[in-house]
């Protein structure tokens, strides 16, 4: 028998993968292969929990989120309606102020008109009287104008007393 190049390849091929056996490498090669694949199953166990806690943070943010605007939305419309009382307060308080003021000027304008009118009264009462006792004193006797004077001092009483009630 001729031992041929093939037949030592095939000897040798036997050796190799009998002195991998007795070395155990394909069971190391299991275990190493096992324990990734336990590694993988665990990494994705874990990234399975990570995207639960995810999504659970997400609907807890998504929630407070919807709660924030809700809030501000309230808080917007409830600032709207204050403003808005706060102009009808303002407003109103504008047109009392403004009503005040003007029956203040009315008043005063009454007063200042009463004033006028007894001061021209006056005025005139005192020309009068001294025309009066001018006139009388330049043509009347002393006896005469006394009674004269009398009279017409009791007629001007009478009529600012007509006056003034």
């Amino acid at each position: 028998m001729v031992l041929d190049a093939t037949f030592w390849v095939a000897v040798s091929f036997v050796i190799f993968f009998g002195g991998l056996v007795y070395l155990k490498v394909p069971q190391k090669i299991n275990e190493i292969l096992n324990n990734l694949i336990l590694d993988i199953k665990n990494e994705i166990d874990e990234s399975e929990k990570l995207r639960t806690e995810a999504n659970l943070l997400l609907n807890n943010a998504q929630k407070k989120l919807n709660t924030a605007q809700s809030v501000s939305e309230e808080i917007l419309n409830q600032a709207k309606r204050d403003s808005d009382k706060l102009i009808i307060e303002l407003n109103d308080k504008f047109h009392k102020s403004s009503e005040i003021k003007k029956n203040s000027a009315q008043t005063k304008i009454a007063q200042m008109k009463d004033s006028a009118i007894k001061e021209i009264k006056n005025a005139s009462v005192k020309i009068a009287v001294d025309s009066v006792k001018k006139i009388i004193t330049t043509s009347v006797d002393k006896s005469k104008l006394d009674n004269l004077f009398e009279k017409n001092l009791d007629e001007t009483k009478a009529e600012l007393k007509k006056i003034n009630l």
